[in-house]
């Protein structure tokens, strides 16, 4: 019996230190240490009077949670003059005739709080609740007083997350796990998941497998601004619905701007109008097909304001034709300009990786970055009279610039196809690509000041954001010389040349005719 005292003793120490620092679980694991009925009963019987002392709420729950009903049925077991005493941080709330009375009330007060505040958390402050055992109390218990001054004692307050954008709240919600949801949801909406030809997939932790073309894979995803999230007290009408405040997140809360189109107006003048990207007027007004508007046309022009930017960073990989060239045979006995075919070309094939940086999945930017030759082109031979027509071109184009970089490329890009190259170097002199006639020396508002060469064989060259030409219409020059200076005048952001090759009236792929 005395070894059991001992270990009664230990077992209440132990008890009496879980519960006045409210770790309710390794109370409950002391508990189960002596979980045979008879060990509670003597436990409880022998060690009542001080256990009953200054026992918080935390520890009654404890107590009925790991007891069950059989801590109540002893707890029971009282005269009919013992009263349980209830304080509030000291303050006496009144007197119960048993603890299974606040017990209830407690659950009841939680359960009736997640019912008003479904979409709120609310915090009771259960820890200042105390109970003292008094068997001969010149106070009589009255179960519904002390229960009514509990609800006076007692005040729920209500808790929320912060959500902070850049330094600023962006709005606040029921907990940290909705803030990190609506974050994800961002990041998840530009983070496209299927990897299949064509669409971009998750970068591999080894990131060691080759794309294939057609391919794109993503490098990075980040959010550009600075977030942080911050709990504090809050009134439950703070509290937004997650929902509510993803649309005022993903909006700006920018109102709708419509525009009617004018007579003398296209799409780049309207984006220059208003100071837009183009990509906007595409994707706001589908039902444009080949730039072609009128006058009456509304157009939708929001631009929307997102308060959170996801930057990706990808991967794409594409085929491209590799232009075969045109070997010629001097023949004096045809007429200059006249060629007649010998054998066929073949085009070649290369394989080109750009890296491609996208805002909240608009493109920004397209870089070069390599180009794989998979098949070499195979020239075609042809007879070619021996006169030379001054301003004729080889066939064989020379890069525009020095050092070039391309910044985006040619094909569907923003919504549209990009009929060339956009080509940036630090030497801005712009040169012609091959030998030919100056056709065009001026500006137009969508290329600004651009220039136009016929190569007199099917070819024509376009050179476009020019801010200084230095040719004039009817000049004929020589592959290499000099006919411009880079700029962004026209529909342009930043300094670059933008860089057509057409062949008979039809634009194509420079990449075609121009290597590294």
């Amino acid at each position: 019996m005395t070894a059991f005292n001992d270990r009664g003793r230990g077992t209440l120490s132990r008890l009496k230190q879980a519960f006045s620092r409210f770790r309710i679980q390794r109370a409950a694991d002391i508990w189960r240490e002596n979980s045979t009925l008879s060990n509670i009963r003597t436990l409880f019987h022998t060690y009542r009077s001080h256990l009953l002392k200054g026992f918080t709420a935390v520890g009654l729950l404890a107590c009925i949670s790991i007891g069950g009903n059989e801590y109540m049925k002893l707890n029971m077991k009282t005269n009919a003059n013992t009263v349980y005493e209830v304080y509030v941080n000291g303050q006496n709330a009144g007197a119960v005739s048993n603890l299974q009375v606040v017990a209830d009330y407690i659950a009841m007060r939680n359960e009736e709080l997640k019912e008003k505040n479904p979409n709120v958390r609310m915090v009771v402050d259960w820890d200042g609740i105390e109970f003292r055992l008094e068997r001969a109390s010149k106070e009589e218990a009255d179960d519904a007083l002390t229960l009514s001054k509990l609800d006076e004692l007692i005040v729920p307050y209500a808790l929320g997350t912060e959500l902070i954008i850049d330094g600023k709240t962006a709005g606040i919600v029921k907990d940290e796990e909705t803030a990190q949801q609506i974050l994800e949801y961002f990041k998840n909406k530009y983070i496209p998941r299927k990897k299949d030809p064509g669409e971009v997939g998750i970068l591999s932790a080894e990131g060691t497998e080759p794309l294939d073309p057609g391919e794109s894979e993503l490098k990075s995803a980040e959010i550009v601004q600075t977030i942080e999230t911050k709990e504090r007290i809050v009134q439950p009408e703070e509290v937004a619905d997650p929902q509510e405040l993803l649309k005022k997140l993903e909006t700006g809360d920018v109102q709708p701007t419509r525009y009617t189109v004018e007579k003398g107006d296209c799409i780049s003048c309207i984006a220059q109008k208003f100071n837009i990207s183009k990509q906007v007027i595409y994707e706001n007004n589908k039902w444009i097909q080949d730039d072609m508007i009128r006058v009456g046309d509304v157009l939708d022009l929001t631009v929307l304001q997102p308060a959170i930017t996801v930057k990706t960073v990808e991967t794409v990989v594409e085929n491209q034709e590799i232009q075969y060239p045109t070997n010629y045979v001097l023949d004096d006995s045809l007429r200059a300009g006249t060629v007649v075919p010998i054998s066929p070309g073949k085009n070649g094939l290369k394989k080109v990786t750009y890296e491609v940086v996208k805002m909240n999945g608009l493109m920004q930017s397209e870089e070069l970055i390599d180009e794989e030759i998979i098949e070499e082109p195979v020239a075609a031979v042809a007879k070619k009279g021996t006169k030379v027509v001054l301003g004729e071109g080889t066939g064989k184009f020379a890069w525009p610039v020095v050092s070039p970089t391309i910044s985006s490329s040619y094909g569907s890009r923003w919504g549209r196809l990009h009929k060339g190259l956009d080509i940036v170097s630090k030497n801005r002199t712009i040169m012609a690509a091959d030998n030919g006639k100056v056709v065009i020396a001026g500006y137009k508002s969508d290329y600004g000041n651009y220039v136009v060469i016929d190569h007199l064989n099917g070819y024509r060259t376009l050179y476009g954001h020019l801010s200084q030409i230095n040719t004039s219409v009817g000049k004929i020059v020589e592959k290499g010389e000099k006919i411009g200076l880079m700029g962004s005048t026209g529909d342009a952001t930043g300094v670059h040349l933008h860089f057509e090759v057409q062949r008979n009236g039809v634009a194509e792929n420079p990449l075609k005719y121009l290597n590294r």
